[in-house]
């Protein structure tokens, strides 16, 4: 699935694509160039999913984690991260597997930790900056 998206107006719709694309997925890791959207796009992300908890980058703690009525969320930010035994020792497994929303910035830092069934999701900055969103299921 792709889509662009030209504002910030656009993107609870875009949230809301996302997610149904998604159908029963859970794991969401996300691409892109720092600053090309990816906690933005997390935050419309935790707003459709009925998250009135403030959403903000885990960049220092690592994960932060969202209430919904009926979900909990998991957000991951591992760019700080010097090595993948960083992650197993916060115990990564046990928020992988809960059956969580698990919405995973720079996954790229944990290659061989991640689950075989996610969607990713890339974002690219357009010239005009614009948004592309390149979602596939895995």
């Amino acid at each position: 699935m792709l889509l662009t998206v030209q504002s910030l107006s656009e993107l609870p719709a875009a949230a809301k694509s996302v997610i149904d694309y998604a159908v029963n997925n859970r794991i969401f890791l996300f691409y892109g160039d720092m600053g090309a959207g990816k906690t933005t796009l997390i935050k419309a992300l935790c707003t459709a999913l009925g998250t009135t908890d403030a959403v903000t980058s885990p960049t220092f703690a690592i994960v932060n984690e969202y209430q919904t009525a009926a979900d909990k969320i998991y957000h991951f930010d591992f760019y700080r991260l010097k090595n993948q035994t960083e992650a197993l020792d916060m115990g990564y497994e046990e928020y992988f597997y809960a059956g969580a929303y698990c919405f995973i910035e720079w996954p790229e830092k944990i290659p061989n930790l991640l689950p075989a069934n996610y969607i990713s999701i890339n974002i690219k900055v357009l010239d005009d900056g614009a948004r592309q969103i390149n979602c596939e299921i895995f």
